[in-house]
């Protein structure tokens, strides 16, 4: 067994993974909002509340990045919040998902703060498919906006273990990578 937190499926593949994962400490997580975070909250709490209905225990939601962008903050931090609150009622936490290669500091910081004051569990770097992934800087820029009581995942092009260490160095808690098996098998983590 390799130990790892949560395994990320798309939402149809929710009630599949939660059943093959039955009475193992491995939890599902889904995303809602993707890839763009564009869609309304409305969607997004539908998305969260059939996850949850399915067997998901954990929800990536991508922040609406236009808004963020735009300057409308109360808009993010309410999409946030109202997701927040459908998700902890189903005992389930939040991710939110930045997209810090389309932010600049300054955007990624105000992210982090709106996410913390609407109770999001975690930030996280990124969705895998923006035009790049986590980095060490936008990694510890993170960790020193929401401070060690929030989580900081980083996600999207961490293949080896030495960007592993890495990114855990800068602040991350935990780490979302597509190479997770390959990583613990070759350094005889498993």
């Amino acid at each position: 067994m390799h130990r790892f937190a949560a395994v990320c499926v798309n939402p149809f593949w929710v009630r599949l993974a939660s059943a093959e994962l039955a009475g193992s400490p491995v939890k599902v997580a889904t995303v809602v909002g993707f890839p763009l975070g564009a869609t309304t909250t409305a969607a997004k709490v539908a998305e969260t509340e059939a996850a949850l209905s399915d067997g998901a225990q954990e929800i990536d939601m991508v922040l609406n990045i236009g808004a963020l962008r735009s300057g409308d903050f109360a808009e993010v931090h309410s999409d946030i919040a109202v997701v927040v609150e459908t998700a902890h009622q189903g005992g389930a936490i939040v991710k939110v998902i930045l997209e810090t290669a389309l932010l600049d500091d300054r955007q990624k910081t105000e992210a982090c703060m709106l996410a913390k004051s609407a109770h999001a569990d975690f930030v996280k770097t990124s969705t895998g498919f923006g035009p790049a992934g986590a980095t060490v800087h936008d990694v510890a820029l993170m960790r020193k906006t929401v401070g060690p009581e929030m989580g900081v995942k980083a996600s999207g092009g961490v293949r080896t273990l030495q960007e592993l260490l890495e990114m855990t160095a800068a602040g991350a808690t935990r780490i979302g990578t597509s190479a997770g098996v390959k990583i613990v098998e070759n350094h005889g983590l498993a």
